[in-house]
């Protein structure tokens, strides 16, 4: 296995993740079911955030809070429910990379998970 290098892998792993979280028996309905996520939109969207955290590339635009806010708000998300994101994200992190950056990723999720699970119960 190698680290996460590029756009490319960051793609990769996106795709990966989303193919097992929209079938998740815990949270993939958010992702169905509650704002029913149109991929094609939704993962160039996500890779961009990604590549701006991992590679400092300013390619993401757009505040992540606000759309989750609005799932918040139809359908409650819990600790729970971000406990599992993390969970599942870092997991295919693991089956894919190994490195730095890897590593770098996971410790990500887990602070965007609590940063957001604070920010959407603040609101």
């Amino acid at each position: 296995m190698t680290d996460i290098q590029s756009r490319a892998d960051i793609d990769q792993l996106i795709h990966a993740f989303y193919s097992k979280i929209m079938s998740d028996s815990e949270i993939g309905y958010f992702f169905t079911e509650v704002v029913q996520l149109d991929l094609d939109h939704h993962l160039p969207k996500i890779a961009d955030f990604w590549e701006t955290t991992l590679f400092h590339k300013a390619n993401y635009k757009g505040n992540p809070i606000t759309p989750h806010v609005a799932m918040h708000e139809k359908s409650p998300m819990t600790k729970v429910h971000f406990d599992r994101w993390v969970k599942v994200f870092c997991e295919t992190i693991d089956e894919i990379f190994e490195g730095s950056k890897a590593e770098m990723a996971k410790q990500r999720a887990h602070s965007i998970a609590t940063v957001m699970f604070i920010k959407i119960n603040a609101v």
